[in-house]
């Protein structure tokens, strides 16, 4: 088949997810023109082959050859945005996180040939397609020994309002703080924040107080220390987030054996059990305004996140405590069912 794939080539979460779909389609021997988004390519942070860095040069180079009517377009990208278009038969594979579709968000979704998400709640919003992501093949176990006889807590997302990164930080210090034989690492960072509002974030959410047992990385700028922190920690918290498209973090580190503590609510209904993760159920909702990404009266990203009641988080984290050290073998078998060659093969089924 020949497609042309419109998508951002970036160190964040979409590219991450452009760039696994881009190597599926190129591994299955289709012929791909990729039109980078805002024509920016950067791919430093992957562990790529000589050879896919070819192929993917060279689909990069040739993209205007796939300017034509009887050539399908797929489009990673966010509704805000999908209503530019390469080719007339667009498809369009997009994240969304909220709960109350705007009519300009559903006449854009309409607007598109189909259109695909990656959650099946989003999906059911908007009457669209569902199509699961996949593991990236660059995360893998290793047997390293890391904080021996400390039980060690990971929280990896940006930090915001959303994935109630402060909320989390603080039900851990009330359970947790200054007790050594835990720890959490953060790799909160937002890039979309100035250095200093990180820093006074930060600041708010320790209350100003020193912990001996909780220390904050910079941004991680490749895939490879993305593993080595996954690898690291015992026990994600990252899935405690009011609302997501999927949680790539903790759907990771889920994949490398690792114990999530998920909230069971949006995209993590697709991936996330019982048996594979420390589910924790909503007590309630939230306005998603934030003032930022999140503002009231726009035409995109409205409605409610969910939220989760303290003492329940905390039984949670007790009982991920007490399986630091065990490997969530249930969490392994996600590696095998989510792969990005199914998910390619379940979008061009749409196209087909």
């Amino acid at each position: 088949m020949k497609i042309l794939v419109e998508a951002p080539l970036n160190s964040l979460s979409l590219g991450n997810v452009s760039l696994n779909i881009i190597r599926e389609l190129l591994n299955k021997d289709h012929e791909v023109g990729v039109w980078p988004i805002s024509d920016n390519v950067e791919i430093d942070a992957f562990d790529l082959s000589d050879d896919f860095k070819i192929k993917l040069k060279n689909s990069i180079d040739s993209r205007f050859d796939f300017l034509k009517e009887d050539i399908p377009s797929l489009k990673v990208w966010h509704l805000n945005g999908s209503e530019n278009r390469k080719n007339p038969r667009q498809y369009l594979y997009s994240f969304y996180e909220c709960n109350e579709p705007t009519e300009i968000e559903k006449k854009l979704c309409r607007a598109q040939t189909k259109a695909i998400f990656s959650s099946s709640c989003a999906a059911n919003l908007f009457d669209a397609e569902f199509v699961p992501l996949g593991l990236d093949p660059s995360f893998k176990p290793n047997s390293k020994k890391y904080l021996e006889g400390v039980v060690h807590f990971g929280l990896m997302g940006k930090f915001e309002k959303r994935k109630q990164t402060q909320e989390i930080i603080k039900t851990w210090l009330k359970k947790y703080g200054n007790n050594n034989k835990y720890q959490l690492t953060c790799c909160i960072t937002n890039p979309f924040f100035k250095d200093e509002e990180m820093k006074n974030l930060i600041n708010i959410t320790l209350g100003g107080e020193r912990y001996t047992n909780v220390n904050f990385l910079p941004y991680l700028k490749t895939n490879k220390e993305v593993n080595e922190f996954l690898n690291a920690i015992d026990i994600d918290l990252g899935g405690l987030s009011g609302g997501e498209g999927w949680n790539l973090p903790s759907f990771n580190a889920s994949c490398l054996g690792k114990w999530s503590i998920v909230l069971n609510e949006t995209s993590h209904k697709d991936w996330a059990n019982n048996k594979n993760s420390i589910l924790v159920e909503s007590s309630g909702e939230f306005e998603c305004y934030d003032n930022k990404f999140f503002v009231k009266g726009r035409p995109f990203n409205q409605g409610t996140f969910y939220s989760w009641d303290e003492d329940a988080v905390i039984s949670a984290m007790e009982l991920a405590e007490s399986k630091a050290g065990q490997i969530n073998t249930e969490g392994q078998k996600l590696a095998d069912k989510f792969t990005y060659s199914n998910t390619v093969d379940q979008i061009l089924a749409h196209i087909s």
